[in-house]
Protein backbone atom coordinates (compact mmCIF):
# COMPACT_ATOMS: atom_id res chain seq x y z
CA UNK A 1 0.00 0.00 0.00
CA UNK A 2 1.33 3.38 -0.95
CA UNK A 3 -0.28 6.76 -1.28
CA UNK A 4 1.06 8.13 -4.55
CA UNK A 5 1.69 11.71 -5.61
CA UNK A 6 -1.78 11.79 -7.17
CA UNK A 7 -3.48 11.56 -3.78
CA UNK A 8 -0.94 13.74 -1.99
CA UNK A 9 -1.13 16.50 -4.61
CA UNK A 10 -4.93 16.41 -4.72
CA UNK A 11 -5.13 16.88 -0.94
CA UNK A 12 -2.45 19.60 -0.98
CA UNK A 13 -4.11 21.53 -3.82
CA UNK A 14 -7.57 21.30 -2.26
CA UNK A 15 -6.17 22.48 1.07
CA UNK A 16 -4.50 25.36 -0.76
CA UNK A 17 -7.91 26.47 -2.05
CA UNK A 18 -9.39 26.20 1.44
CA UNK A 19 -6.58 28.36 2.83
CA UNK A 20 -6.66 31.00 0.07
CA UNK A 21 -10.33 31.14 -0.87
CA UNK A 22 -11.51 34.60 0.20
CA UNK A 23 -14.86 34.55 -1.65
CA UNK A 24 -13.10 34.33 -5.00
CA UNK A 25 -11.79 31.51 -7.12
CA UNK A 26 -8.19 30.34 -6.89
CA UNK A 27 -6.39 29.71 -10.17
CA UNK A 28 -4.50 26.51 -10.80
CA UNK A 29 -1.50 28.63 -11.79
CA UNK A 30 -1.44 30.13 -8.29
CA UNK A 31 -1.68 26.69 -6.69
CA UNK A 32 1.01 25.39 -9.04
CA UNK A 33 3.37 28.19 -8.06
CA UNK A 34 2.73 28.01 -4.31
CA UNK A 35 2.83 24.21 -4.06
CA UNK A 36 5.36 23.45 -6.81
CA UNK A 37 2.99 21.07 -8.61
CA UNK A 38 2.89 20.86 -12.40
CA UNK A 39 0.01 22.89 -13.87
CA UNK A 40 -0.90 20.13 -16.33
CA UNK A 41 -0.97 17.59 -13.48
CA UNK A 42 -3.25 19.88 -11.47
CA UNK A 43 -5.59 20.19 -14.47
CA UNK A 44 -5.95 16.40 -14.57
CA UNK A 45 -6.59 16.17 -10.83
CA UNK A 46 -9.10 19.02 -10.79
CA UNK A 47 -11.07 17.47 -13.61
CA UNK A 48 -11.66 14.48 -11.33
CA UNK A 49 -12.28 16.61 -8.24
CA UNK A 50 -14.87 18.63 -10.17
CA UNK A 51 -16.63 15.49 -11.42
CA UNK A 52 -16.95 14.31 -7.81
CA UNK A 53 -18.41 17.64 -6.67
CA UNK A 54 -15.53 18.60 -4.40
CA UNK A 55 -14.59 21.73 -6.34
CA UNK A 56 -16.41 23.94 -8.83
CA UNK A 57 -14.83 25.84 -11.68
CA UNK A 58 -15.38 29.56 -12.17
CA UNK A 59 -14.94 30.93 -15.68
CA UNK A 60 -13.89 34.36 -16.85
CA UNK A 61 -11.59 37.00 -15.39
CA UNK A 62 -10.62 36.03 -11.88
CA UNK A 63 -11.68 32.47 -12.65
CA UNK A 64 -10.31 29.32 -11.20
CA UNK A 65 -11.65 26.89 -8.64
CA UNK A 66 -13.63 27.13 -5.42
CA UNK A 67 -14.66 24.49 -2.95
CA UNK A 68 -18.08 23.16 -3.86
CA UNK A 69 -18.85 22.16 -0.27
CA UNK A 70 -17.99 23.71 3.09
CA UNK A 71 -14.52 22.62 4.31
CA UNK A 72 -16.23 20.85 7.23
CA UNK A 73 -17.92 18.51 4.74
CA UNK A 74 -14.86 17.61 2.66
CA UNK A 75 -12.71 14.82 4.04
CA UNK A 76 -9.24 13.75 2.97
CA UNK A 77 -10.77 10.36 2.14
CA UNK A 78 -13.25 11.98 -0.27
CA UNK A 79 -10.42 13.79 -2.07
CA UNK A 80 -8.26 10.67 -2.36
CA UNK A 81 -11.22 8.63 -3.56
CA UNK A 82 -12.10 11.29 -6.17
CA UNK A 83 -8.72 10.97 -7.88
CA UNK A 84 -9.02 7.17 -7.95
CA UNK A 85 -6.25 6.64 -5.42
CA UNK A 86 -6.07 3.10 -4.10
CA UNK A 87 -5.13 2.83 -0.44
CA UNK A 88 -5.79 -0.89 -0.05
CA UNK A 89 -3.17 -2.61 2.13
CA UNK A 90 -4.03 -6.05 0.72
CA UNK A 91 -1.90 -7.32 -2.13
CA UNK A 92 -5.05 -8.50 -3.92
CA UNK A 93 -6.72 -5.07 -3.54
CA UNK A 94 -9.43 -6.61 -1.38
CA UNK A 95 -10.54 -9.23 -3.91
CA UNK A 96 -9.40 -12.19 -1.82
CA UNK A 97 -7.41 -13.87 -4.59
CA UNK A 98 -4.02 -13.24 -2.96
CA UNK A 99 -2.29 -16.53 -3.76
CA UNK A 100 -3.36 -18.39 -6.85
CA UNK A 101 -7.01 -17.41 -6.45
CA UNK A 102 -7.28 -18.04 -2.70
CA UNK A 103 -6.88 -15.76 0.28
CA UNK A 104 -3.47 -15.56 1.92
CA UNK A 105 -3.07 -16.24 5.64
CA UNK A 106 -2.82 -12.55 6.51
CA UNK A 107 -5.61 -11.27 4.23
CA UNK A 108 -7.93 -10.37 7.13
CA UNK A 109 -5.15 -8.43 8.86
CA UNK A 110 -4.37 -6.28 5.81
CA UNK A 111 -8.06 -5.84 5.04
CA UNK A 112 -8.67 -4.53 8.57
CA UNK A 113 -5.70 -2.17 8.21
CA UNK A 114 -7.19 -0.85 4.95
CA UNK A 115 -10.48 -0.23 6.74
CA UNK A 116 -8.80 1.66 9.56
CA UNK A 117 -6.80 3.80 7.14
CA UNK A 118 -9.96 4.63 5.20
CA UNK A 119 -11.82 5.47 8.42
CA UNK A 120 -8.92 7.69 9.53
CA UNK A 121 -8.80 9.58 6.22
CA UNK A 122 -12.57 10.09 6.15
CA UNK A 123 -12.44 11.51 9.71
CA UNK A 124 -10.02 14.30 8.73
CA UNK A 125 -11.72 17.32 7.16
CA UNK A 126 -10.31 20.24 5.24
CA UNK A 127 -11.59 22.47 8.04
CA UNK A 128 -9.41 20.65 10.57
CA UNK A 129 -6.38 20.93 8.27
CA UNK A 130 -7.04 24.66 7.77
CA UNK A 131 -7.23 25.12 11.55
CA UNK A 132 -3.98 23.20 11.97
CA UNK A 133 -2.18 25.34 9.34
CA UNK A 134 -3.56 28.57 10.82
CA UNK A 135 -2.25 27.60 14.27
CA UNK A 136 1.19 26.80 12.84
CA UNK A 137 1.32 30.19 11.10
CA UNK A 138 0.40 31.98 14.35
CA UNK A 139 3.11 30.09 16.24
CA UNK A 140 5.71 31.07 13.63
CA UNK A 141 4.74 34.75 13.93
CA UNK A 142 5.02 34.64 17.71
CA UNK A 143 8.61 33.37 17.58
Amino acid sequence: MKLTSKGRYAVTATLDIALHNQQQAVSLAEISERQQISLSYLEQLFSKLRKHGIVASVRGPGGGYKLNLPPEEISVGMIINAVNENIQATKCLGHGNCKGGIQCLTHALWEELSGRIEEFLYDITLASLVKQQTQKQRQRKEK
